[in-house]
């Protein structure tokens, strides 16, 4: 797969003959994305071996596709997004072409996926026999142009503030932080900021599809990478071979971004409650309480105890939540999040300490947590218009505080920045099509967190000829990844033979996650939550 790729004729627009010339020209963001897709596909891409920090050895390559930072002046300035690729496993006859993959965030890296095929995860198998697996970094993420907001370092100190504000005074020391934070975007990332939005990062992939010499694009997106392809399909219906989308975002223009944020504090708080009612459950193991209230009643204590005293002079509240809210986001967690616990209160303390404080040590991950969070705040600033009335922020938050507390005011203070954004706010598009557009394929569990199940629902009323399957009673964010036949074996159905059922279809969940010894359990904490996805 070295060397720069070759395939089938394409015409270029005309447009396209001379970009000296033509650097000041302002076209349609659509004209401008026609002829960045057409001039990529001239250019293919080089693949070499990944440098050697990224963390991707040889069988998988990596490469380079320039795009617009503004559509509407393609031939302006460019940016560089960075790919990688693992080529098919199966013979060329199988070969069905690329997927490409977006894990969601925003600012979520795409570039582990490869890593399905070489770590031979059982659930891609018959799927990375007929389509290279693609990764890639959008703008703004990672290798690719990335923005920054804050001095990493200071990003991740501790202890924070504890989110949840017992004053007025707390709650004006918390908006000060958050328009520091818009005003450190505006100062260290400005260029970008305009241009950081869901619909450039659609174009950019259309343009990636093209430098692969695909005539049509074969996706998967889960979480947030469930709206980018939601805005695909709306600006490029015609270019769609198969896509995926799981664990959904609700695309509705009145529900981004304020109104999603709101409601996912609802869903984390069921989420959060089935957890509870699961340890209790086990409660021969984990010995923190028998009943859901009890072991609320054990959560409460120990962020008493951490406001109090922080443990290890950096484990705060904040903190607290930033490691806890991992089991609501993903089954897999769930037991070693409350094996970390039971250990804490058993009087081993420091494999919490260790797992929710910072590593002050690990300057890269401090660098793309920063990066992460940069691109989230910016993606979802400029995407639409925020509420700019503290009045309206402080009135909804502390509503929905009494009845969902687990969240909502450590998500309150991390999306604020944009109520004082220092660049262009968008409208959103109106996500939906019809014509040219084949069946969209949607997963979704009904008790998710982070993505509320009705946002599958709007989804599927907007995408025509889609289809829907629901995980009843399961609630693990990015339902592919888990081992659950009724939903594995239509997904493969789907991307290898374009199959979907006549009608929607129901699942049942996936299995609950069994506790198994101390010891395993403990090994799991140290294992698994290194490699969970990122939260947000």
């Amino acid at each position: 797969m070295a060397g720069t790729l070759i395939a089938g004729a394409f015409v270029a627009p005309s447009a396209a003959a001379d970009a000296q010339t033509q650097s000041g020209t302002t076209v349609s963001a659509a004209q401008g994305a026609a002829i960045a897709a057409a001039r990529a596909w001239g250019r293919g891409i080089t693949w070499k071996d990944c440098p050697a920090d990224w963390g991707f050895a040889s069988p998988i390559q990596c490469g380079w596709v320039k795009v617009p930072l503004d559509y509407t002046k393609p031939y302006g300035k460019q940016i560089s997004l960075a790919v990688d690729m693992i080529g098919n496993t199966g013979t060329k006859a199988q070969r069905q072409g690329a997927l490409v993959y977006n894990p969601g965030g925003p600012g979520g890296s795409g570039m582990r996926f490869p890593l399905r095929v070489t770590t031979k995860n059982p659930l891609w198998t018959k799927v990375s026999q007929a389509y290279d697996f693609v990764g890639f970094d959008p703008r703004g993420v990672g290798h690719s142009a990335p923005i920054s907001c804050i001095d990493p370092q200071e990003f991740v100190k501790a202890p924070k503030m504890d989110p949840v504000p017992d004053s007025v005074a707390d709650k004006n020391a918390q908006r000060k932080l958050a328009a520091e934070y818009a005003d450190g975007c505006k100062e260290r990332s400005g260029a970008m900021l305009p241009h950081m939005t869901t619909p450039n990062t659609a174009r950019d992939i259309d343009v990636i599809r093209a430098a692969l010499h695909e005539k049509k694009l074969n996706y998967l997106g889960v979480s947030y990478g469930t709206y980018l392809g939601g805005v695909y399909a709306t600006l490029f219906p015609s270019h769609v071979r198969r896509m995926i989308v799981d664990s959904v975002v609700n695309p509705a223009k009145d529900n981004i971004w304020y109104q999603a944020n709101l409601e996912q504090d609802v869903a984390f708080q069921m989420r959060w409650n089935d957890w509870k009612k699961w340890v209790a459950k086990n409660d021969a193991h984990f010995h923190l309480g028998n009943t859901a209230a009890k072991v609320e009643a054990q959560w409460l204590k120990l962020r008493a105890t951490a406001k109090k005293n922080p443990l290890g002079g950096k484990v705060g509240p904040a903190e607290l939540i930033g490691f806890f809210q991992s089991a609501p986001y993903y089954d897999s967690a769930w037991v070693p999040v409350a094996q970390t616990w039971a250990d804490y209160v058993a009087g081993n303390t420091q494999a919490l300490i260790d797992a929710a404080a910072p590593d002050m040590t690990d300057i890269q991950g401090n660098k793309t947590a920063e990066n992460g969070n940069a691109v989230y705040t910016a993606v979802e600033c400029a995407d639409a218009k925020w509420p700019t009335s503290w009045a309206k922020w402080n009135r909804d938050n502390t509503k929905l505080h009494k009845d969902y507390p687990f969240m909502t005011w450590a998500n309150a203070w991390m999306n604020l920045p944009c109520a004082t954004w220092k660049a262009k706010q968008s409208n959103p598009i109106q996500v939906g099509a019809k014509k040219g557009l084949p069946s969209v394929l949607i997963v979704q569990s009904t008790r998710d967190a982070a993505t509320p199940y009705q946002g599958a629902v709007v989804m599927h009323n907007r995408l025509y000829g889609s289809r829907l399957i629901t995980e009843k009673g399961a609630g693990s964010h990015g339902v592919t990844g888990l081992v659950n036949p009724c939903i594995n074996n239509r997904v493969d159905a789907y991307l290898l033979r374009g199959k979907v059922d006549a009608a929607d279809v129901t699942c049942a969940p996936h299995a609950t996650p069994v506790v198994p010894s101390a010891a395993t359990a403990r090994a799991q904490a140290k294992n698994l939550l290194a490699d969970l996805p990122a939260v947000k």
